[in-house]
């Protein structure tokens, strides 16, 4: 399989290893836009650019009909029309906050608790994320993701960050987000009673299983058309 690496950094880095030693070839890898000649030599591309780079990025490749898988996250406000769009122009297209395996088994985890105490009106919920200090968004895709699951069984409406308000916020669940060095990536959701507390926690060790995830995805989406998700990657 033949690879466009938009974006660069660490993580396009750390997908290239990963891709290479399952057999794969990188054709392309830039931290700009690519030309249509350079995606045409890619079955697939993978997208980890920037937030304000990843509509266009995933835009070139549908309309070159290349096959894109992007974990850039900060963009979603857009992601509906570009679902629109890679529908209408018959694309392939897969989007995921996070690419980890580990982390998609927590959100069914995730999911699941949440419905389990969606009668319980004791237990407040708070989600904590911990990244590395070059991360540009804050909550980070993956909480968005965790608190937006819980939000379908909840009563709350909204979730706020905790260092934007002075006082807490009765009405939303609440995200604490911390940036400390070399933290891939660490996740807590926790529901507390004046009785006791649940707590699950997913903690990346490093960033190999983010690019092992998007590596297994961009396998995945060869010979397929439409907009997908890792839960059809991972058929849970």
């Amino acid at each position: 399989m033949k690879i466009a690496l938009l974006g660069y950094g660490k993580m396009g880095k750390t997908i290239e290893k990963i891709a290479l030693q399952r057999g794969h070839k990188i054709v392309l890898k830039t931290n700009h836009k690519a030309s249509n000649t350079a995606l045409s030599k890619a079955d697939v591309a993978i997208d980890f650019s920037i937030p304000s780079e990843a509509f266009n990025n995933i835009k070139a490749c549908i309309d070159n009909q290349i096959p894109v898988v992007s974990g850039t996250t900060g963009w979603l406000d857009q992601y509906n029309e570009m679902v629109s769009y890679c529908n209408l122009h018959k694309g392939t297209f897969i989007y995921a906050s996070n690419f980890s395996l580990g982390v998609n088994i927590f959100f069914e985890i995730n999911k699941k608790l949440a419905q389990t105490l969606q009668p319980l009106k004791q237990y407040s919920v708070a989600i904590e994320e911990i990244h590395h200090t070059q991360k540009l968004d804050t909550p980070s895709g993956t909480a968005i993701t965790l608190v937006n699951q819980i939000l379908e069984y909840s009563t709350k409406k909204q979730w706020h960050l905790k260092e934007a308000l002075s006082k807490k916020d009765s009405e939303g669940i609440e995200i604490t987000a911390k940036r400390i060095e070399n933290v891939p990536g660490t996740h807590t959701v926790k529901y507390t009673s004046n009785e006791d507390t649940i707590e699950i926690k997913h903690t990346a060790h490093n960033r190999n299983g983010f690019a092992l995830g998007a590596v297994i995805a961009a396998e995945w989406l060869q010979n397929k058309q439409g907009v997908f998700t890792m839960k059809d990657v991972l058929e849970i």
